[in-house]
C-alpha cells in the first residue's frame, strides 16, 4: 500500500485531504508544522509528500533535503506563476493550487507516485544490469573484452573523442551506446549514423543540414543529423565512406564546435560528442588522400580495438545463451536448451560475421527447432561439423570464396550476406576485392 504524508497546518485541509487519499486505498501519515513533517519524514519510508507551501515554521519546499528523493507535491494559495516556477525550480516535482479539484489531486497523485515508481524500477534494473554487464550488453570475460570493458568505462565520463575499430559485425555499435549510457550526456539524444548508406551527393546535406533554396529540392530547411544530437552523441560508423568534402566540414566540428548548413551564410554551435568506428585501414586511407590527416588525428584521442569472435572463443558459449535469451525475447518463444553438441560447434566456428552472424545462426536454430533443444543441425553452419567449419589450413578469405562460390546459385545476395553475418555492402566490397564475379542469371 502506498504510502503518503500531508504536511499542512489547517486541521480542516488536513483532514479533509486525508479522507479523499484515505478512501483511494492510501496509507496516510500527516503533520501540521515544518519540524514535525521533517521528523516523520526522516524515521518513515514514503512513497509522496503533499506539503503546504506557507508553513507556520517554514516554507514547505524546505522539507525537499530531508525527503532525499520522495516527490514532493507542493499545495500553495498563491496560485501564481512566481510561487509555482520558484517550487519547481527547488526540487518539487509538481504544485496544486488552492481551493483544489478532488478529481485533479487524485489524478496528479497516481501520476506522481506511478512515475516514481517506473524511475525506481529503471534504476534497479539498471544496477542490476550493471552488476551482470559491467557495460550493457558486451558480453565476455575473456582478457580482451575485459580490457575493453575497462576502457569504456574509464572514457565514458569524460567528453573525448573515441574511435572504435574492429572488423564488421564485433559490435561497435554497442560499444557506441555504452559510452554515451555511462556519459553525463545519457539524457541526451545519441543518433547513429552509418556514413555508408547515405547516397554521396546527400551526405553535407544529411549530417549538416541546408537552408531553403540551398539547391534544388530543398524546399524547406532542414536540420541535419549533426546538429540533432545536439547535448548528446554523434557516433558515425563507417566514417572512412565520408567524402573528403564532409571530412572538412566534421573537423570544423571538432575545432570549432560549428557547423554550417548547405547554403547558409552563418554558423551554428552544437555541443556533441564524437564517437567514429570503422573496419577500415584509415592509416592507408590517409597516405593514399582518401582521409584528411587532420580529422584522423582528431578522431584517435582515444582508440577502441574490438576483437574478432574468433580470437575470444572462450567467451562463444557466455554469450550464446546470452544471445538465444535475446532471440526469444524477440520472437516470443520459450528459451531452448543448447545441446553440448551445438555448444561444440558455435566453438569451433571462426565466425568471419563476428557476433552478428552468430546471432543470426542462434535465431534460425531457434525457428528450426521449435523448441526442442538446439542441435548442430539446427544451426546449419556453413562446412558441418569439421573443426571451425572448414580445413584448419583454410583462410578466411578463402572460406568466404568457398562459401559465396557454392552458394550462390541457390541463394540471393541478401541470403549470402545473412548467413556471412556481414551487410550486402560489405558482401559487394569483399567480392570486389577478391575478384568473385556474381553468377549471371
Amino acid at each position: 500500500m502506498r504510502h503518503i504524508h500531508i504536511v499542512e497546518d489547517e486541521s480542516v485541509i488536513r483532514h479533509a485531504l486525508r479522507r479523499l487519499l484515505e478512501r483511494e486505498g492510501y496509507r496516510v501519515s500527516d503533520s501540521g508544522s515544518l519540524a514535525e513533517a521533517r521528523n516523520l519524514c526522516r524515521e518513515q519510508n514514503h512513497d509522496l509528500v503533499i506539503s503546504d507551501l506557507r508553513l507556520p515554521d517554514g516554507e514547505g519546499t524546505e522539507l525537499l533535503e530531508d525527503c532525499g528523493d520522495v516527490p514532493v507535491l507542493i499545495m500553495t494559495s498563491y496560485a501564481s506563476v512566481r510561487s509555482a516556477v520558484e517550487a519547481m525550480k527547488r526540487g518539487a516535482v509538481d504544485y496544486i493550487a488552492k481551493p483544489f479539484d478532488h478529481d485533479e489531486v487524485l489524478l496528479c497523485v497516481d501520476r506522481i507516485i506511478k512515475q516514481h515508481s517506473l524511475e525506481q524500477e529503471n534504476a534497479r534494473l539498471r544496477s542490476d544490469l550493471d552488476a551482470v554487464y559491467p557495460v550493457q550488453g558486451m558480453v565476455g570475460t575473456s582478457p580482451t573484452m575485459r580490457a575493453v570493458c575497462s576502457t569504456v568505462e574509464k572514457v565514458a565520463p569524460t567528453d573525448t573523442t573515441v574511435l572504435i575499430r574492429g572488423e564488421s559485425g564485433t559490435g561497435k555499435e554497442l560499444v557506441a551506446r555504452a559510452l554515451h549510457e555511462k556519459s553525463p550526456r545519457v539524457d541526451g539524444p545519441i543518433i547513429a549514423v552509418n556514413c555508408a548508406t547515405i547516397p554521396e551527393g546527400l551526405v553535407e546535406s544529411e549530417l549538416f543540414g541546408h537552408e531553403k533554396g540551398a539547391f534544388t529540392g530543398a524546399a524547406r530547411a532542414h536540420r541535419g543529423l549533426v546538429e540533432a544530437a545536439n547535448e548528446g552523441t554523434l557516433f558515425l560508423d563507417e566514417i572512412g565512406e565520408l567524402t573528403l568534402a564532409a571530412q572538412s566540414r566534421l573537423l570544423r566540428v571538432l575545432q570549432d564546435g560549428e557547423i554550417r548548413r548547405v547554403g547558409a551564410t552563418g554558423s551554428r554551435r552544437v555541443n556533441v560528442r564524437l564517437v567514429a568506428a570503422t573496419h577500415r585501414d584509415l592509416e592507408k586511407m590517409v597516405r593514399d588522400g582518401l582521409f584528411r590527416e587532420d580529422l584522423y588525428y582528431r578522431l584517435k584521442v582515444m582508440e577502441i580495438q574490438l576483437p574478432p569472435l574468433r580470437e575470444r572463443r572462450e567467451d562463444i558459449p557466455e554469450l550464446s545463451r546470452f544471445l538465444l535469451t535475446k532471440v526469444c525475447k524477440r520472437l516470443r518463444r520459450p528459451e531452448p536448451e543448447l545441446t553440448a553438441g551445438a555448444l561444440a560447434a558455435l566453438a569451433q566456428h571462426d565466425w568471419p560475421g563476428n557476433v552478428r552472424e552468430l546471432e543470426n545462426a542462434i535465431e534460425r536454430a531457434v525457428i528450426l527447432s521449435d523448441g526442442a533443444p538446439v542441435t548442430e543441425d539446427h544451426l546449419a553452419l556453413p562446412g558441418g561439423s569439421a573443426p571451425g567449419g572448414h580445413s584448419p589450413e583454410l583462410s578466411l578469405d578463402e572460406y568466404f570464396r568457398r562459401f559465396v562460390l557454392d552458394n550462390q546459385g541457390h541463394m540471393t545476395e541478401t541470403e549470402l550476406a545473412r548467413r556471412l553475418g556481414i551487410s550486402r555492402k560489405a558482401l559487394w566490397e569483399r567480392r570486389t576485392r577478391m575478384g568473385i564475379p556474381r553468377k549471371a542469371g
